[in-house]
Parts: C-alpha cells; structure tokens; sequence
C-alpha cells in the first residue's frame, strides 16, 4: 500500500483503539461502529487478555485489525513476533524503531518472507519513533536523549527507511518533516489526534483530524473520543466528515 494514495477513502483512514481489557466492551465497540471505522487497533491491553482469538473475532466481522503491541527485542525474537503477526493476518502492526537496524532489517525481511510463503498481503509494519505522550523535558532530562523530539523521530525514521520498514507512527507536530525528509514513499499513521469537541487527556503532542490530515498523515488513530462519546456513531462520522474535507482540494 502506497502512502497517501488517493484510493483510500475518509472512512478507511480511522482507526479506533481498541482500549479496553473486556470482550464485551470491544465486542459493542465492533457492533456498533464497524460501519464507520475503517480499521480497529488492538493494544497490549485488549491482546494481553483475550490472546489472538480476539483479532479473529474483528476479522470475521470483515474488519481491518491493527495489532499494536511494539515489539521490542532482540532481532531475531522480532523477526519471529513479525512472523506470527503476518500469520494472524492483521494489516498492520507495530513495532519500536528504537530497536536498532539489526532489528528492523531482520523484521522487514521476516514479513516479506512469510507473506509469500502464505500467499497473502504483506501486512504494514509500523515503527514507533517517539510515543505521543513524551514531551520535551521527558526526552531529554529522563530519556536522556539530546536534542528536540523532531529530531529523535527524524532520525529514528531515516533508519526505518534504510532498513525496509515502509510504515510510521508518529505524532502530527512530526508528520510535515517527515514528509519533506521521506517523501511520500512511507505510510504514516498519525496517533494523539482529537478533534476541537474532545478533551487531551494524556496526549502531550496532539492536533485535530483535519490538521493531521493536511499535514501528511494517511491514517489516524482515535480512541476516547469516539469511545466516550454519548453518541460514539455520531462521533466517528464527525471525524469522519472532517477527515473527507481535508482530503477535498
């Protein structure tokens, strides 16, 4: 899948978290909105407990499943994560770009082999530069990683790059740079979104759909707002409308 290619719909642009430990919660979440969301994330929470039969319970219902449980590890331990993720069939899955070239090359190369061996789509792999609740002052006093967080993610993903890996996450304050820096050969999914009516919560580095959009984000993550809402339809087709008028020229 190209990066900003045009054939994506609005709707298939949205992802929801999945953030919840219940069946039945993802379950309604799943009835109630599968209809207006084109992919569902499924975290470590969600995963953790119910195990990859939950995945199997979204794809029977015909949706799109993001796995998104960063994978962090040795390569080789990676490379065979990245393997069973392909097997279970997600489109997309993550995993830390902090982990070295090492471990994103042997990734890369793990999913591409896999694939063809099962004759199926390559799901993407999404590396996470810096997580969308670390601010400045947590990167450099706690992490002790010197210079701004555009930087870091700017490094973090020209190796991405130059390792295979053809997917990011990053935040929408990063997403013009890496565009500049990258082009458009890269998909970018966009978390740390909410539009004007929802609350920040724990989002350090967030913008609206709209924003992120316009600046290069092909898709967007959202979770508490749709969740939360009185009226979680209504919700994503809000977001959904404003996704489609930013796509409008």
């Amino acid at each position: 899948m190209q990066a900003s290619a045009t054939s994506i719909q609005a709707r298939d642009r949205l992802i929801l978290a999945v953030d919840t430990s219940s069946i039945d919660e993802a379950r309604r979440y799943l009835d109630e909105l599968h209809e207006h969301v084109g992919v569902f994330k499924i975290g470590l929470q969600l995963f953790t407990h119910y195990g990859p039969a939950i995945l199997k319970d979204f794809q029977s219902a015909g949706s799109r499943v993001f796995l998104d449980c960063k994978f962090l590890d040795i390569p080789n331990t990676v490379a065979k994560a990245a393997e069973e993720a392909t097997a279970l069939g997600v489109q997309m899955f993550t995993i830390h770009a902090c982990g070295g070239r090492k471990m994103l090359t042997e990734a890369s190369a793990a999913v591409k082999t896999k694939s063809a061996e099962l004759g199926v789509s390559e799901p993407i792999i999404l590396a996470v530069t810096v997580l969308t609740s670390i601010s400045p002052e947590v990167l450099n006093a706690e992490l002790n990683v010197a210079g701004t967080v555009e930087d870091q993610v700017s490094r973090l993903a020209a190796q991405c790059r130059e390792s295979g890996v053809k997917g990011l996450v990053a935040s929408p304050e990063e997403v013009l740079r890496l565009r500049k820096e990258l082009g458009n050969d890269i998909v970018i999914v966009t978390p740390g979104v909410r539009p004007g009516w929802a609350e920040a919560n724990d989002q350090s580095r967030f913008t609206s759909p709209a924003q992120a959009i316009k600046n290069g984000s092909d898709y967007l993550v959202v979770g508490r707002p749709i969740t939360k809402a009185a009226n979680q339809k209504d919700a994503a087709k809000r977001i959904v409308d404003e996704i489609e008028s930013a796509l409008s020229p």
